[in-house]
């Protein structure tokens, strides 16, 4: 019996070693998320998402190591967003990160119903039917909601403190992008109460959008506001060059548009919202599934201002906005 002592000592040492070898160079598994716009493609990609990565890197996810991160854009051309979402579902992804509204709706019906982070879009998504309600999902959809569309009676009434006297609004919308239609509609209704006029102006593409300003030239509209679009947002200065020279001042529901020459905004701050959604991601990748995970609303909001377009317009703008500002664009 002694003499076999050895050999079974040895065979269990054997065993762990062979155990232990196996988890060493057990492959590292690569998380592959999808990124979704409706817009068209920046210079890098990280520019668009840069926030996301971050996001996930914090959290132990690195590019080319333990996640893949599949970036894809529409152009613009919202009748393309089912095909990006079905090339995701034969990639395949594991969790789909939208930006923009026309990409969060496609992406709902994403093959295999794909876990989807909605992040960067104005619209309620209980209204748009993305979720059963913020608390309780109840689908594949989960992420972030801003309800700027909420937001229109300030930010006019923020207007009307720098232009007391406007009274006629040019409103410019997508009507290829879903959550448009609420924002024309809460201008309308703000603008009903302050007694003053709505124009609503739509543009699918830059070209259309070109071809509506020129008919705006002999308009005699006071101010110019546009709603939350990736094709109003990437032609934000030719929009605001546009009202410069008719000296109509500008508003819009995020910074991007200010910085682009628009006279103020108010609204959610992207790239926050980006490397939060990163959260999401990783407690789906992690096994939470998007239907038990409550959509989160945004409660934070900046007011961003433009100097240099109110000077050129020749406004003062009110001290206590700048005070309050959270950006000043000199």
């Amino acid at each position: 019996m002694k003499k076999c002592v050895p050999y079974v000592a040895g065979l269990a040492l054997a065993v762990l070693t062979a155990s232990s070898s196996a988890v060493a160079q057990s492959p590292t598994k690569v998380n592959r998320v999808g990124w979704l716009g409706d817009g068209n493609a920046p210079s890098a990609a990280s520019q668009n998402s840069g926030e996301l990565a971050q996001g996930l890197r914090e959290m132990g996810y690195v590019e080319g190591r333990n996640l893949v991160i599949e970036y894809r854009y529409a152009g613009g051309n919202v009748d393309r967003l089912p095909e990006i979402v079905a090339e995701f579902g034969r990639v395949p992804v594991d969790v789909i990160v939208t930006s923009g509204e026309a990409a969060a709706a496609a992406a709902k019906s994403a093959p295999k119903a794909i876990p989807v982070v909605v992040t960067q879009t104005g619209m309620d998504p209980v209204k748009a039917g993305l979720v059963a309600s913020l608390a309780r999902p109840g689908g594949n959809v989960t992420g972030l909601a801003t309800l700027s569309d909420e937001l229109w009676s300030k930010r006019i009434g923020l207007l009307k403190e720098v232009a007391p006297g406007v009274s006629r609004l040019v409103v410019l919308s997508n009507p290829a992008n879903p959550g448009n239609a609420a924002c024309v509609h809460e201008i309308r209704t703000t603008a009903s109460a302050l007694r003053m006029q709505v124009l609503s102006v739509e543009a699918r593409d830059a070209r259309s959008l070109e071809r509506a300003m020129a008919s705006l030239a002999s308009d005699p509209a006071d101010a110019v506001v546009a709603c939350w679009d990736s094709v109003l947002m990437e032609n934000a200065r030719t929009i605001a060059e546009f009202a410069l020279k008719r000296r109509l001042p500008t508003l819009a529901p995020l910074k991007e548009y200010v910085e682009e020459g628009f006279l103020l905004s108010l609204g959610v701050s992207l790239p926050a919202h980006r490397r939060r959604s990163a959260h999401y991601v990783d407690r789906i990748l992690k096994g939470a599934k998007p239907a038990d995970l409550p959509v989160e609303r945004a409660t934070s909001f900046d007011l961003v201002v433009n100097i240099k377009t109110a000077k050129a317009l020749g406004y003062t703008l009110p001290p206590n906005m700048l005070v309050l500002a959270d950006d000043v664009i000199r």
